[in-house]
This record gives structure tokens, sequence and C-alpha cells, in this order.
């Protein structure tokens, strides 16, 4: 796959040019702007519990289930919540409201049910 031109950072007057959004001295500025308006993944659950909770999920569950149901064979890497959890403990930690996915399978799910990326 060829690489993406480079374009100047989103920041003004910036000037760095990249291939993603922002340059590496504004993505981190710009994921620490972010973090404090979602929160961070421990703060939102995704800590250290839920880290061991998804390694042995995906050990059990190796492969994409959406992949498998296309007829190829991908290895998930996300532990899925098929029913979104909004803060639900009892939602969040239900084994059966998980599944395994790529990450190309998440993604399009996450966007789908979002309405894009980062939107609510």
């Amino acid at each position: 796959m060829p690489n993406l031109p480079t374009k100047p950072c989103a920041v003004a007057r910036c000037g760095t040019l990249t291939r993603e959004r922002y340059c590496e001295k504004h993505q981190a500025e710009h994921r620490k702007r972010q973090d404090e308006r979602r929160g961070t993944a421990a703060k939102r659950g995704y800590g250290s519990k839920w880290q061991k909770a998804r390694a042995v999920f995906l050990r059990e569950h190796p492969l994409c289930c959406q992949c498998q149901a296309q007829g190829y064979v991908v290895a998930a890497t996300v532990v899925d919540h098929i029913t979104p959890h909004k803060g639900d403990q009892k939602l969040f930690w239900s084994r059966s409201n998980w599944q395994p996915l790529c990450k190309t399978h998440h993604d399009q799910k996450t966007a789908k049910e979002d309405g894009g990326f980062g939107h609510r």
C-alpha cells in the first residue's frame, strides 16, 4: 500500500509535515485533551482487571467472529461489547455480551453505532 502524502499539522501555525492529522508533538497534546473530555481508558472501566479478562477471552476466542461468518480466518484483537454498556457494570462484565472482533470490524461497528468515530 502506498504511503499517504504529507500535509501540514492541523494546529494553526505549526507547519510540520505529517501523514496524520497532527504532528508527533501535537498528537500527544490532542490525545491528552481527548482523555480529559471522555476520561482515560482506566476511568471508563478498561483498567488492569479488564486487560486481564480481555486477554483470557481472546485466548479462548482467538478469531474474529465477523470474519469467520464471511469465511475468513483473521485473529481477533478486540473484545467488543455486543450491546454498548454505557457505564452499566453488570452489562460491562457480562461475558455473554462480549464478542471477539478484528480491529477493522470493531471500528466499523463503532462508527455505525456512534454515527462516526468519537461522535455521540
